[in-house]
């Protein structure tokens, strides 16, 4: 049998060039999203308020006001009552207590230890131009095993990499099944990925020490959403559902999810985000069950990952229509050289 001939250095190069393309994008992206996203951190219109009635009170919130204009949300409450509720509620980043010997700043590090930390540099310099030292008091201490506040944010990187990982292998291993059976082999999987998840994060290093089946139920609901997305897209983008996964859910996602810094201390793309992406709807809503009694906003939190699931569910069910179209019309096709349809197939299993 004669030996195939080997292609045309110009066909092979441009081959390599087009599969190549992939991993430089996301090498743009990562860099445009991480380094837009954390590059310079200031607040804007940080929520923190002055306690107390007295003229001294309300004078130094005025001052604050006019010195720093939009990056605080300077608030003048009555009682130490009201900013802890209101901490705990997550409207305020921190409290200011003046007193002429030991004023005393109020936080909720679980809410965001960085955010935290910006408050208390504000009325720090405060405390200093006073000369008098300032206490920091944290009404919402992270859990044991997490005591800097960033483990939830670790979870979600491991439920998002679990996640659009197993898309790659249902896409290329699954190929030739149906799209419900597919369907059902995602959600099994993202059940499989969220167990792995409270499991490292609960009993093995104690990030999460309550309200465990709670945040496994969130991040079975997150992981969920991932899959079914990644599931549904494969269809349409074949070999560039890699990068559209990695665009939707570690360039915008880690970025946008408040795990490194909220809202009130990136810029307006990414805290508008924030709002209604789905890894801000798991992370946040974890700290809302763990630290905050499940209020704050925990409601918003999930219809936010309801919907994300919902999308994915439509996806898979337009991307099922299509292949069953799709199939029906291969039924009248001429068939394809054999090479023409290995080719192809190296193509999709390359790009996954």
């Amino acid at each position: 049998m004669a030996a195939t001939p080997a292609p045309a250095l110009g066909t092979s190069l441009k081959h390599l060039a087009v599969h190549l393309l992939t991993p430089l994008l996301m090498c743009l992206g990562m860099a445009l999203a991480y380094q837009g996203a954390f590059h310079q951190p200031e607040p804007h219109r940080l929520a923190v308020a002055v306690v107390g009635t007295t003229p001294e009170a309300t004078g130094l919130a005025e001052a604050l006001r006019d010195k720093v204009g939009p990056a605080l949300d300077v608030r003048a409450l009555a009682s130490r009552d009201d900013a802890e509720r209101q901490l705990r509620d997550r409207e305020l980043t921190g409290a200011f207590v003046p007193d002429p010997r030991s004023p005393e700043l109020i936080v909720a590090k679980a809410g965001s230890d960085t955010s935290a930390m910006a408050a208390e540099a504000v009325f720090r310099t405060v405390a200093t131009r006073q000369g008098v030292p300032l206490t920091v008091t944290d009404i919402a201490p992270t859990a044991e095993g997490d005591p800097t506040g960033q483990g939830l944010f670790f979870l979600l990187v491991a439920l998002s990499i679990g996640s659009y990982g197993s898309v790659a292998v249902i896409g290329a291993a699954g190929a030739g099944l149906g799209m419900r059976v597919r369907a059902l082999v995602g959600l099994a999987t993202s059940l499989v990925v969220s167990v792995i998840g409270i499991v490292t994060a609960g009993p093995v290093f104690h990030v999460v020490d309550h309200d465990l089946a709670a945040v496994w139920a969130m991040g079975w609901l997150y992981s969920a959403g991932i899959v079914a997305i990644g599931t549904g897209l494969h269809t349409f983008l074949k070999r560039w559902t890699t990068l559209a996964l990695m665009v939707l859910f570690v360039m915008l996602n880690f970025t946008t999810s408040g795990g490194i810094y909220r809202p009130e201390l990136q810029n307006g793309f990414f805290g508008a985000l924030h709002s209604f992406w789905n890894g801000a709807g798991f992370l946040e809503g974890a700290r809302d069950v763990l630290y905050f009694g499940g209020g704050a906003g925990l409601g918003g939190r999930l219809a936010a990952l309801a919907l994300w699931l919902l999308a994915g569910l439509a996806l898979l069910a337009a991307a099922g229509w299509y292949e069953r179209r799709g199939r029906a019309a291969d039924a009248t096709a001429p068939v394809p050289s054999v090479k023409a349809a290995a080719e192809e197939e190296m193509d999709e299993a390359v790009g996954v």
